[in-house]
């Protein structure tokens, strides 16, 4: 908000807007469009002559910024929202309009510079001195169909993800980039009228729908599970009969826009098509995935010719014919997951298919009800249904006449005999479908849960430069697709690739640890949830240890629907054509990340419940595998773990040593020497609660838990020179890399391993990283924890030692992970801002931008997303939640003048503002008991329900 003091009114004396609502008014019917007033001024002023609509009383706008009554007057002028321009001079009213997807919203700022600042923060453009400059171009009004102003390409709007145009070789990237989902179900945004292809893939995912598929390939048997692509909803086509059915890529289309409503997950689409006898028709469309109701989502299709009066045609349908087929490198192995197993219509409106998976045996039905609609009344049309196979499809055949829009209403519902309180997975959508509300019912749902949602979510960063507040707001947006509260009564992990495409065949794998660091302060409830995925498995994960020899759980690297270890045994080099090895399951930090959140959660929320009843058994399972793998080195008296990977991954083996694996990978030996401290404590927390013992329960007896507290005293952890941490043992003896030369020979080199082995080469041999490694514990540790845990093993690690290790590691990494730059963005942040803040841009970028060369087609990369969030929050603001209180140690990039979030701590909503001189922590009215918080190095203060503390830091 501005300094300044607020007009005491958002209007003007009333004689002056009647006059100029008169003019303005008068132009608008000379032209004969159509035009509303929403609330009478006055005694009305002669205005009803002049307008179509008056929506009068003070009701009407009492419920701004609630887009309904805006939503309600379209309706009654028989005009698409998206046509329809919005003149309105208060904030609520701007904002309603906003989030009802109108094309045009004008602010009128007769408050002056304070009122125009308030209109454009929230949406308006353009903003006018006053209704007089509201100037009518009846040729250019008629035929616009409005959308946020843009440039090609993505724009940095702050809250719309706008495309123009149609680019077939990014379109991939785009359709990712635009899904839209609830944390149950997600839609790629692809064109309802495209076909799966090279240029566009529709898809649909369920969370944890998962299938097993055996493929016969070069005399190997390759078995992989794969998340499900699930019948495609979207299917709607249009045409003139007789003609082709119209493609957003075909001739005569121009004018294509599509545009992703971040604020209330709605996904806008127009284009304009002109035929070979000149008829033009514009379509619009908007589609949303239901936050409110996650069964649901809805497609809403206007349709005007804009120069002829004849016959239209559209089509709609469920596609169950689909398949996995969007990942280029699995192409030769088996895609087709589903079997049709029952279709038919319902009513006169209706359609329905129900599918299984071919292997795991799950039910999988959708249901839609197609209705169409002119001047707000239902049309009868003729309706033509077909049941091909596996396609249940029909076709409306309905007059249309010049400048009448045609809308078509399509509502999809969705269930899987993994769902909860359904009898049988078609009857359940197919009545879902029947009793739907129309879909400006369902988009008003959505608008307020989405609200909600951004409520308890949104980081909001202030530069004195231009920001790219889009990138921000967008990895929020999509983590929310993917792990929003709905979550809560699933049986679902975190996807790397979230619900949005088939990369790494929607497996689980550590990127999870950056997601609940976000989670535990946010939307705490699903990070519990998510955290029973890996609860439900330990069974699993026992197994796998066992049969290494070793206690406890030791969780796989990939995993999907069972909990054993996905990972394939070879990966498929693009650029030599063959398969090569694939050691990555050594990758046993896994179940380090496991704890890290686990702890991270009951940190943040002291939910020792969760800990006695799940997560203490994840941690002390966890713990007894790690401590099992640890074994005392005689001759040095410390404690070695051999034989895994780190987080690198370019690093799986020794160069002269045929056996796989490194020996003392330093995070996974420091961060077990953490994980078992933790362990310890959880032990002496839960002692006695409920008249038996944790470790007792699980078999743990008091020389397990000694050697647990010896290895935390005396774990090796190997060193180079100036006591630089090393990666492994024998890191500093391998050759350098000039990465530079190869980066002028291969331009992107993140996948240096590839490029290694078409030269006949290896990673093995030299001092380099696909991502960070070591740098990783000070991501997950503070400078002063990882000291302090250095120094329990006897250590002298000195401050000075901390640039330097980092100095080492950063120039030696080619970043083919999207995690990279987070990580590094976070180890800068206490030795070089300016440097960090371009990784945390980069970082931004990574999947708008695609800067991993095409894998964005394949999915959001969900970890790194979460990661640039945490970055903002954790890292810049400081934050940390350890030893029962909430840390705060702010130290914001130069760029940076002023960050606010609201975190979730411990039943408290806390709202915290940081400038680069001040901190204040606001704390929502509750009932929690009040909270101790630690800023920089003052003394410790407490905080309860609306009770507020401001801090400097400058002294």
């Amino acid at each position: 908000m501005s300094e300044h003091n607020p007009p005491a009114t958002w209007g003007p004396p009333t004689a002056v807007m009647v006059a100029e609502a008169q003019s303005l008014l008068g132009s608008l019917r000379r032209s004969g469009l159509t035009s509303g007033v929403i609330g009478r001024p006055g005694n009305g002023f002669g205005i009803d002559q002049l307008t179509d609509l008056v929506l009068d009383g003070q009701e009407v706008t009492a419920r701004l910024p609630d887009p309904a009554v805006l939503l309600q007057a379209a309706r009654l002028l028989g005009v698409h929202p998206a046509r329809t321009a919005v003149v309105h001079c208060a904030p609520a009213g701007v904002q309603a309009a906003c989030r009802g997807g109108f094309g045009l919203v004008v602010g009128i700022a007769y408050g002056g510079a304070w009122a125009a600042a308030e209109l454009r923060a929230h949406g308006a453009e353009p903003v006018l001195r006053g209704l007089a400059y509201v100037t009518v171009d009846e040729q250019a009004m008629r035929r616009r169909w409005w959308q946020p102003a843009s440039t090609a390409g993505a724009e940095h709007a702050g809250w719309l993800l706008d495309y123009t145009g149609v680019d077939l070789a990014t379109e991939g990237i785009r359709e990712t980039l635009c899904t839209i989902g609830n944390g149950y179900l997600a839609t790629r945004g692809a064109a309802p009228e495209a076909d799966a292809g090279r240029s566009h893939y529709p898809g649909t995912y369920a969370a944890a729908i998962f299938n097993r598929l055996r493929t016969r390939l070069h005399e190997h048997v390759h078995e992989d599970e794969s998340l499900v692509n699930l019948p495609n909803w979207l299917t709607l086509r249009w045409r003139r009969p007789g003609e082709r059915w119209v493609r957003p890529d075909a001739r005569g289309v121009s004018e294509h826009r599509q545009t992703l409503d971040l604020r209330a997950g709605v996904l806008h689409r127009r284009y304009r098509h002109v035929d070979g006898s000149g008829r033009a028709t514009t379509m619009v469309s908007r589609m949303l995935v239901s936050m409110a109701t996650p069964h649901l989502s809805a497609l809403e299709t206007t349709l005007v010719p804009e120069n002829w009066s004849g016959t239209l045609q559209v089509r709609s349908g469920i596609d169950g014919r689909v398949a996995n087929r969007q990942v280029a490198e699995y192409g030769p192995l088996a895609g087709r997951h589903l079997r049709p197993d029952g279709q038919g219509r319902d009513g006169d409106d209706g359609l329905w298919l129900r599918v299984s998976t071919t292997q795991s045996r799950v039910e999988v039905a959708t249901a839609v009800r197609t209705r169409l609609f002119q001047a707000g009344v239902r049309v009868d049309a003729q309706r033509r249904v077909d049941m091909l196979p596996g396609r249940p499809q029909e076709t409306w055949t309905v007059a249309v006449r010049a400048g009448q829009p045609l809308r078509v209403e399509k509502i999809a519902a969705h269930h899987t005999s993994q769902d909860r309180a359904v009898t049988e997975p078609a009857a359940a959508p197919r009545d879902a479908a029947a009793r739907a509300g129309s879909f400006a019912e369902l988009l008003g749902e959505q608008v307020r849960a989405w609200r909600r949602l951004w409520e308890r979510s949104h980081i909001e960063l202030h530069t004195d430069h231009p920001w790219p507040s889009l990138e921000l707001n967008l990895h929020t947006f999509h983590l929310l697709v993917a792990t929003s509260p709905n979550v809560t009564d699933l049986d679902a992990g975190v996807g790397a690739r979230g619900l949005h495409g088939e990369g790494y065949r929607g497996h689980v794998f550590w990127d999870e640890v950056f997601v609940h660091r976000v989670l535990a302060l946010h939307l705490p409830e699903a990070s519990r949830a998510l955290l029973l995925y890996r609860w439900r498995r330990l069974d699993a994960a026992r197994r796998a240890a066992a049969a290494i020899g070793c206690r406890g759980a030791m969780f796989p690297w990939q995993s999907g629907s069972d909990g054993r270890e996905e990972t394939p045994r070879e990966l498929f080099n693009t650029r030599t054509g063959r398969w090569m090895r694939d050691r990555s399951a050594r990758q046993r930090h896994v179940g380090l990340a496991v704890a890290y959140s686990v702890w991270q959660y009951h940190q943040a929320t002291g939910d020792l419940d969760f800990l006695r009843t799940h997560g203490g058994e994840l941690i002390l399972e966890t713990a007894r595998f790690f401590a099992d793998l640890a074994r005392r080195n005689p001759r040095t008296g410390r404690y070695e773990i051999t034989g895994v990977m780190g987080p690198d991954e370019f690093h799986d083996g020794y160069p002269d040593r045929e056996a796989p694996g490194l020996d003392n990978n330093a995070y996974t030996n420091v961060m077990t020497v953490w994980l078992l401290r933790q362990a310890l404590a959880v032990v002496d927390l839960l002692a006695c609660r409920d008249g038996t013992s944790l470790p007792d329960r699980l078999g743990i007896d008091d020389g397990e838990l000694a050697r647990w507290a010896e290895i935390t005293t005396r774990m090796y952890v190997p060193w180079h020179d100036d006591r630089i941490i090393s990666q492994f043992d024998g890191y500093a003896d391998l050759a350098e890399l000039d990465l530079d030369a190869y980066r002028r020979r291969y331009g992107n080199i993140g996948r240096l391993d590839l490029i290694l082995a078409a030269e006949g080469d290896s990673p093995n041999r030299y001092r380099i990283g696909k991502q960070a490694d070591v740098l990783m514990l000070l991501y997950l540790l503070s400078a002063e924890e990882l000291r302090e845990l250095l120094a329990g093993l006897g250590y002298h690690w000195p401050p000075e030692a901390l640039p330097r290790t980092a100095g080492f590691y950063l120039h030696r990494a080619s970043h083919g992970s999207t995690l990279s730059r987070v990580v590094h963005a976070w180890v800068q942040a206490r030795t070089n801002r300016t440097a960090s803040f371009g990784n945390f841009t980069d970082a931004l970028a990574a999947d708008i931008r695609d800067t991993q060369g095409g894998t964005t087609r394949e999915g959001i990369h969900l970890g790194a997303m979460a990661g640039t969030l945490d970055l903002a929050e954790r890292c810049y603001l400081g934050i940390e939640t350890r030893q029962d209180a909430l840390w705060f140690n702010p130290r914001l990039p130069h760029e940076i003048t002023r960050l606010h979030t609201l975190i979730t701590y411990r039943g408290h909503q806390l709202h915290v503002t940081a400038t680069g001189s001040a901190l204040a922590l606001i704390a929502s009215p509750c009932n929690a008991a009040p909270v101790t918080v630690h800023v920089a190095r003052q003394p410790p203060q407490t905080i309860g329900g609306g009770q507020q503390v401001s801090i400097s830091l400058t002294g």
